[in-house]
């Protein structure tokens, strides 16, 4: 394969600000364990292609149960391993050029968050998509977002599982800028089709929410196997509930959220978002 194809994964990497403490409590990162071996790892590994390779950053300061479970996924083969204190985009390429031997012409990083799930023909996708510009942010713009309220379905055509491709000439990777402000760095590429990720709220994340309309999990357990198993299926009311009241008043609370965060960054740049997502990290005691 001429593509050297890396997914890139924070798991509790140390960040500065108020965040930072809640990634290192001992409560928060076995909730993430938790969901990591029920969605993240299966999904990676369900994986119609397997020419790719998966980088996980930990804090070196990581709990010893927490590197014994690192140790087997590594010894298994399922991801690398890189400790750090923290990650400059020198190190980042370093690191990526070492692990893949840069034997491609072609780089492609993806993001993937420690609690979240991919189709089982998400890697694919994106490396059969057309290249219309030397490099490009990708995006595959519909996914799943799972809750205790059901399954529900979305377009974001700039989501969190964000890729970009490039030549190894000057690389950036997906990390050099937040993933909706990668179309600041690059040409956008959206991918539509079916929903190519997966997304799950639960009560260690605050970025999170549903959106979407409720859908029914059946057509699509086969593209995300084992992880759709135990959502129950909603009823016709439910449906048509969602349909003309729910997922519009949704949509409405979406935007303005979108706006406020919009206008906080554009006010106080994107340490001042982060401060206040921390705070309000801290209020709710989860985390993104």
């Amino acid at each position: 394969m001429d593509i050297d194809h890396v997914i890139l994964t924070r798991f509790n990497l140390p960040t500065p600000g108020p965040e930072s403490m809640v990634r290192a409590q001992d409560g928060w990162l076995r909730t993430r364990v938790v969901l990591f071996e029920k969605y993240c790892v299966p999904s990676v590994l369900s994986q119609s292609t397997r020419d790719f390779t998966w980088i996980i950053y930990f804090d070196p300061e990581s709990p010893d149960w927490l590197k014994e479970i690192v140790e087997r996924y590594s010894a298994e083969g399922a991801f690398v391993p890189v400790f750090r204190a923290s990650v400059s985009n020198t190190e980042l390429l370093d690191d990526i050029r070492r692990i893949t031997g840069a034997h491609g012409t072609t780089l492609i990083t993806t993001n993937l968050d420690n609690d979240d799930g991919l189709a089982v023909d998400f890697i694919e996708r994106l490396q059969s998509a057309p290249r219309v510009t030397p490099s490009a942010a990708l995006y595959l713009t519909h996914g799943l977002i799972k809750s205790p309220a059901g399954l529900f379905i979305r377009t974001d055509r700039h989501n969190a599982f964000c890729s970009v491709r490039e030549t190894w000439d000057d690389p950036k990777t997906c990390w050099i800028d937040w993933h909706d402000l990668l179309p600041k760095h690059f040409a956008v590429q959206e991918i539509v089709g079916a929903p190519a990720w997966l997304q799950v709220v639960h009560g260690t994340n605050v970025s999170n929410r549903v959106h979407g309309s409720l859908v029914d999990a059946t057509s699509f357990r086969a593209s995300f196997p084992g992880l759709l198993d135990d959502v129950e299926p909603p009823h016709r009311a439910q449906l048509l509930r969602d349909r003309l009241i729910a997922s519009p008043a949704r949509a409405i609370a979406t935007g303005t959220r979108l706006s406020g965060k919009r206008l906080i960054r554009a006010v106080l740049g994107k340490e001042g978002l982060n401060r206040v997502k921390g705070v309000v990290a801290g209020l709710r005691g989860g985390t993104r």
